[in-house]
């Protein structure tokens, strides 16, 4: 896939989607809960709260994985765990339909060659700076939309 149509498509699916999906790649089938959610800790309340409604259902595989994270958010800066924070709140309103799309694609982006990943992901960290302070990023385009090919 040329690298235009990687940032087309980072674009739809926010870096945040993908960025999470690593720790929540899971079968969709949801099995009894890994820990449910009111034996989990007061801190665990606190990292997952935007999972709370859902976290009885989940697939056990992806309880882990959250449960991993969540015991190192006492550790993150103010800003990482509003950050934290925000990105699960993202993906607990995505349908599972979303979810899947983003593992997909997530996974489809793991296979592109480092060089070009790491182009991609700082071309879209600069957009996404961009657009946090209004000011749209100037780099140079890459792919169809840069020769005006559709």
């Amino acid at each position: 896939m040329p690298v235009g149509g990687l940032v087309r498509t980072m674009g739809r699916i926010s870096l945040s989607a993908i960025c999470i999906a690593l720790l929540l790649q899971a079968n969709p089938a949801a099995a009894e809960p890994y820990k449910p959610w009111a034996r989990l800790s007061a801190q665990q309340h606190e990292a997952l709260q935007p999972l709370a409604t859902q976290w009885d259902s989940l697939p056990t595989k992806l309880q882990r994985n959250l449960l991993i994270a969540a015991n190192k958010y006492p550790q993150l800066t103010p800003a990482r765990k509003k950050l934290f924070q925000s990105r699960l709140d993202k993906w607990a309103k995505l349908t599972p339909e979303q979810r899947q799309r983003a593992r997909e694609k997530f996974l489809a982006f793991k296979k592109v060659r480092p060089d070009i990943r790491k182009q991609v992901i700082d071309m879209v960290h600069e957009e996404q700076a961009g657009a946090a302070s209004g000011v749209q990023a100037s780099g140079p385009q890459i792919g169809p939309a840069a020769s005006g090919v559709q």
